[in-house]
């Protein structure tokens, strides 16, 4: 077992509460505590949530930064079971909500039939997405040229986290959402996506094909530099073939810090008018 005390009691009050439990996958660069706002907004609509963290992260963002080397080494692989054991534990299969790696784990659980309804926002490259854009490159270049990147976490400058989160925001903004929000991450997984064409076993793989992925809603910001909208819409023309329900949202002039920043409630009422469609 890898889930936390903490992760086993809120699993207990989901179960409890008879509720549909949703469950938020955080991605790299942020803790679960950034899924906040967005639990109390499906809390209030009858939810009820949970938000595990991946396998040992810190419990708070001064500790993270404290101890960077604590992200060191986590992979794809790893975090999706760490998930899937949270949602074996369920007894209702949930709505899964990703951002960013955590939107490609929310497709991977999809892909095992775990998810009653997923929505993957900004969600990073699974294998067979072939869009690269050079902003995506720049974005991920602090992790992809680190040395000993599988010992080692890896803090973004307070430039590298403008170009590739809050590019669409101002400074004011972006300085708070970095100081608030930012810790650090592996940089494993952004190898792992990177090098997933060449890899028959990559971690990376989603199954598209499964008849019990269910309900998809890709969601992209227009203006993502890690994640541009091209990602995404190449991603949707894999999805778009599963018989499960496929849908993509563009939300207009909004960077990667779309789930945490002041426009956050745009992004999360998309995100639930899709999930109440399903699962009122």
């Amino acid at each position: 077992m890898t889930l936390t005390d903490a992760e086993l009691g809120e699993i207990e009050a989901a179960n409890s509460s008879g509720k549909t439990p949703v469950v938020f996958v955080h991605g790299l660069w942020l803790l679960s505590s950034s899924w906040k706002p967005w639990r109390d907004l499906f809390e209030d609509q009858g939810y009820a949530t949970l938000a595990p963290g991946w396998p040992d992260d810190p419990a708070t963002v001064e500790e993270a930064k404290a101890d960077p080397d604590a992200f060191a080494g986590k992979m794809v692989q790893q975090v999706t079971d760490h998930y899937a054991e949270a949602i074996a534990a369920l007894d209702q299969s949930p709505v899964v909500i990703g951002h960013s790696f955590g939107g490609l784990i929310a497709q991977k659980l999809a892909g095992q039939g775990l998810n009653a309804v997923t929505v993957a926002i900004d969600p990073a490259q699974f294998k067979g997405v072939t869009a690269l854009p050079t902003s995506a490159l720049k974005s991920a270049a602090p992790a992809l040229l680190r040395f000993n990147h599988t010992k080692h976490g890896v803090t973004l400058t307070w430039e590298q986290f403008q170009f590739g989160w809050v590019n669409a925001l101002d400074e004011e903004e972006g300085r708070s959402l970095y100081d608030t929000y930012h810790v650090p991450a592996s940089s494993v997984p952004i190898f792992q996506a990177a090098t997933a064409n060449f890899n028959p076993f990559a971690e990376t793989k989603v199954d598209t094909e499964n008849h019990e992925r269910g309900p998809l809603l890709l969601i992209a910001g227009a203006s993502d530099n890690t994640v541009p909208q091209v990602v995404v819409e190449n991603e949707y023309r894999l999805q778009a073939k599963n018989p499960g329900d496929t849908e993509l949202a563009i939300i207009p002039n909004r960077g990667h810090s779309l789930i945490i920043d002041s426009g956050w409630r745009e992004v999360g009422d998309t995100a639930l008018e899709f999930v109440q469609r399903y699962l009122p």
